[in-house]
């Protein structure tokens, strides 16, 4: 996927892109986001890391910490949630594309309740370097055609047609679709 084929508009991007550029950090700040940073260490000792992103609801939360613990059993692999790097983040967009930054693979977990990853995944698929490196876990539902709705629908498509989107049901086949992650 180029910059010309991204579907989010140039305006979108650069607004947002604006945002970030004037959020002014002081240095305690700054510090207090090296020290967030270090617990990350994990990344730089393995060969894989996995950055996974999901909803954080009592039911949905289990299932992200099952896709993790899956892929920590992996040789020389590290996942980790965003909630796992603790410290005072003013701003949660920052702490995100720092994070993505560094890390080998981007999962998404998306499940149709609330609070799902949904401002991520509009980064996953707005900027090259994050969509290259994404993978969305997908949960069907029975009786339902579009549980996500259209905008979601599309960054699934997109996701689909690079043949990185792995569809689920159960939490037997969310496993499974764990195990085809790089």
């Amino acid at each position: 996927m180029t910059d010309e084929e991204s579907p989010v508009p140039d305006d979108v991007l650069k607004s947002a892109k604006n945002r970030l550029d004037e959020e002014e950090i002081t240095l305690v700040n700054n510090e207090e986001i090296l020290h967030s940073l270090s617990e990350l260490n994990p990344i730089y000792e393995n060969d894989r890391s996995y950055f996974v992103l999901g909803n954080y609801d009592r039911e949905p939360i289990r299932r992200l910490n099952l896709v993790v613990d899956r892929l920590n059993r992996r040789t020389d692999a590290y996942a980790f949630r965003m909630v796992d790097i603790r410290g005072e983040w003013d701003n949660s967009i920052q702490k995100f594309c720092l994070i993505a930054d560094i890390v080998t693979f981007l999962v998404g977990v998306a499940e149709k309740e609330p609070s799902d990853f949904l401002v991520e995944q509009g980064l996953l698929v707005g900027t090259t370097e994050y969509f290259a490196k994404s993978h969305v876990l997908k949960r069907e539902y029975e009786d339902e055609e579009h549980p996500f709705g259209w905008m979601q629908d599309g960054v699934f498509e997109l996701f689909d047609r690079e043949e990185r989107l792995h569809q689920w049901r159960t939490e037997e086949n969310l496993v499974d679709v764990t195990g085809e992650l790089p």
